[in-house]
């Protein structure tokens, strides 16, 4: 069997796309037998313009299972998250898959897509060679641009060409992976397709992590750990809060991307003093900060397309025995809800709710050993690859697919 792989993110980048899918292809190499092999078609290093960190443009390594695993990591253009730069990324990555490609036969194509694009080239390459397509989706990239930019003519525009483009990728798919079981209506019409809702999981670092030492008196830490985007609106929580929790609490941020510098100016504005600003970190550093922190935050903009999302930043969270304050609502408010012990659960930018919760709520530490065995990410790749293989077994029914 050759497997065709395409994840815009792997290692050694730092997301939460080459988290999932670095050990998922290492876990679906073991489930293949000899002279099989896996192609991942990737990029390199590119998720943040603050971490630059070379890979090998090509690498290749045998499984003891006998599979082999080719790697080629394309080299796109820098981007700080913005529209245009992404699309001109994406446009160096879509053209390399396909020149890599050209001459290979594949029995399945896997996409990993956050953005949309990466899975829409994995349904041209299925299409071409007639072969089942497994996609494992991790956003809606047409429901949330088109609310992020929904006072602009841009969704006037862009929301003609986005639909065209998902019914063609998914309505091709063989099998169809969801992150977040908030995404189930969206893929309603796609009814040639099965489905599953494997989630993101809690890697190896982040497993029998020490039990928190005593806190001593004085002004508590809360950490933000991860993108910076306008997704995260971090611009509308952290100035305001920071101001009014200044004499108990300091913000601690470690992350980049492309609303970081309106979050700069909203502490400028707001003058406050208790916020710093961390570049990202290596995974061992991060769980340095972790243990540092007497608070954990995830925070996600007040927009009705991130009521469906999970954000993969709480499997992190919930690993330790911080509490952990969530500006989330919809599905992830009530996957908190039903997983996440000690928790603090506000509306998405309602300060408010967030002071008052901090100051009423007495501090405490917990150890969440249910979650953590539940939502380790070994079980699910293992689960998730399981499913991939019998994928490629599926005959393929895609009389309806519309054709570009």
């Amino acid at each position: 069997m050759n497997v065709l792989y395409l994840t815009f993110y792997y290692e050694p980048d730092l997301c939460a796309g080459s988290f999932r899918n670095t050990p998922l292809i290492r876990e679906l190499a073991s489930q293949l037998q000899m002279n099989d092999t896996i192609h991942v078609v990737t990029t390199q290093p590119n998720r943040y313009q603050s971490f630059k960190q070379i890979a090998l443009p090509y690498q290749e390594w045998q499984c003891e299972s006998g599979a082999r695993v080719r790697i080629d990591r394309v080299a796109v253009p820098a981007h700080a998250s913005g529209l245009t730069d992404q699309i001109r990324s994406f446009w160096s990555y879509y053209r390399a898959a396909r020149q890599l490609t050209k001459t290979e036969s594949y029995d399945l194509v896997v996409a990993s897509s956050s953005r949309l694009f990466t899975a829409f080239v994995g349904a041209q390459l299925a299409r071409r060679q007639k072969r089942p397509l497994f996609l494992d989706i991790r956003d809606l990239f047409r429901e949330t641009i088109l609310e992020m930019f929904g006072k602009s003519v841009l969704p006037i525009v862009l929301n003609p060409a986005l639909r065209l483009v998902e019914q063609y990728t998914f309505g091709y798919a063989t099998h169809i992976n969801l992150v977040s079981e908030g995404f189930r209506s969206y893929f309603d019409p796609y009814r040639q397709a099965t489905f599953s809702y494997f989630t993101n999981g809690i890697d190896e670092e982040f497993l029998n992590l020490p039990v928190s030492a005593p806190r001593n008196s004085g002004r508590k830490t809360i950490l933000y750990a991860g993108n910076i985007g306008e997704g995260q609106g971090l611009h509308k929580l952290i100035p305001e809060a920071a101001r009014l929790l200044a004499d108990q609490y300091r913000f601690v941020i470690i992350g980049d991307g492309g609303a970081k510098k309106k979050l700069e100016e909203a502490i400028r504005s707001n003058k406050v003093t208790n916020v710093e600003l961390r570049t990202p970190v290596n995974r061992t550093t991060l769980l340095d900060a972790y243990q540092s922190a007497d608070y954990l935050l995830v925070h996600l903009n007040d927009l009705e397309a991130f009521r469906r999302v999970l954000p993969s930043k709480l499997f992190e969270y919930g690993a330790t025995d911080k509490p952990i304050l969530a500006g989330v609502a919809g599905y992830a408010a009530q996957f908190v809800r039903t997983y996440i012990d000690n928790h603090i659960l506000f509306d998405p930018g309602d300060v408010t709710s967030l002071v008052v919760q901090l100051n009423t709520t007495p501090y405490r530490t917990c150890c969440r050993t249910r979650f953590v065995e539940q939502f380790q990410r070994k079980t699910i790749v293992k689960a998730l690859a399981k499913q991939m293989l019998k994928t490629a077994a599926y005959p393929i029914n895609h009389a309806d697919a519309p054709a570009l």
